[in-house]
């Protein structure tokens, strides 16, 4: 069966459809919006971002009702690892470089993309390239919670244990 999205395409990749992000969004389209309006302020941004080599760098850069935005950095071969945000929905956009997705298949996510995502969506962001990438993420309500899972898929998890039965 086919998925709106698959039938309609992404509306939050038509940025012309989008409304202009509010100062306080509440909505879905709101938090693309304001993922959308932080990329094209790169001046906002560009000076806050710190790159650790042991660590993703993070940086909250904004709280309003019921959300928060949080500015990240990815040096090379660092991930997030694979997890979900608890009880949080979220919008994340590339602001400069490639990040790629582990959910639900595999994606190479560019500057300008925005992926949505629903509590207890699980997947892992990795800096798979060789340049620095920066991306930004708002969590509603905000982030309390990071639940980490196996990396194995669940066929893997299967017949690892049935080798060892």
């Amino acid at each position: 069966m086919n998925s709106d999205v698959e039938i309609a395409g992404d509306l939050l990749a038509v940025p012309h459809l989008l409304p202009p992000a509010p100062e306080h969004p509440g909505t879905v389209a709101g938090y693309a919006g304001l993922v959308r309006a932080l990329a094209a302020d790169h001046p906002a941004w560009a000076p806050l971002v710190r790159y650790d080599p042991t660590l993703r760098w993070y940086h909250r850069l904004r709280t309003g009702p019921g959300y928060e935005v949080w500015l990240l950095s990815w040096l090379p071969g660092q991930g997030s690892g694979r997890h979900d945000h608890g009880r949080s929905s979220g919008v994340f956009g590339v602001l400069a470089g490639e990040l790629t997705e582990h959910g639900n298949g595999s994606r190479v996510l560019g500057p300008g993309t925005v992926r949505v995502f629903a509590p207890g969506y699980v997947h892992e962001v990795v800096n798979d390239g060789l340049e620095p990438v920066v991306s930004v993420h708002v969590y509603a309500p905000g982030l309390t919670e990071m639940p980490m899972h196996c990396s194995v898929g669940p066929a893997a998890a299967r017949d690892a244990r049935r080798t060892a039965i």
